[in-house]
């Protein structure tokens, strides 16, 4: 009983044992994470506006920012026919730290750097890195986007 006893009031022993083989370590847990709402965005053709980042396209926002306390944003854009390159074709990029978009309807094409002048089609999906310039050159008078960015809240900066 003594030896039990003094098992049980010794400090513990920090010992450095590799993981067995075929395990790893666990990794460290995540920080803590935003808190997060149950969200649902139903179509509605007039939740469409005109008071996003450009002029010549129409935005639904699907609610995501507030849901994710502004993990990240997703909306549908309607680009407005016709296209006016003389409109769409500004330079710029957007400080983000991930953004991805999904062609729904039509085609887009864009310019990017590094990458040269690529055309999306109806399901198409792309991945931008962070603060890739870009231009917008030409779109289909049906394109439709799905674009999901995080944060929720980002910078665009024109280039020209």
């Amino acid at each position: 009983m003594a030896k039990t006893m003094a098992k049980l009031q010794a400090p513990a022993r920090k010992t450095s044992r590799k993981p067995a083989a075929g395990r790893t370590k666990r990794a460290a847990r995540p920080k803590a994470r935003r808190k997060q709402t149950f969200n649902v965005s139903h179509f509605r053709p007039e939740d469409f506006r005109a008071d996003g980042l450009r002029s010549y396209a129409r935005y639904r926002d699907l609610g995501m920012g507030k849901a994710t306390n502004g993990l990240l944003q997703a909306h549908v854009i309607r680009l407005t026919p016709p296209c006016d390159p003389a409109v769409v074709s500004k330079r710029h990029f957007h400080d983000v730290d991930v953004q991805m978009i999904y062609v729904l309807r039509g085609w887009i094409k864009t310019e990017f750097e590094r990458e040269g002048e690529v055309t999306m089609r109806q399901g198409t999906a792309w991945l931008q890195p962070p603060r890739i310039k870009h231009t917008v050159l030409d779109y289909s008078d049906d394109c439709e986007l799905l674009e999901i960015i995080s944060p929720a809240e980002f910078k665009t900066v024109e280039l020209e």
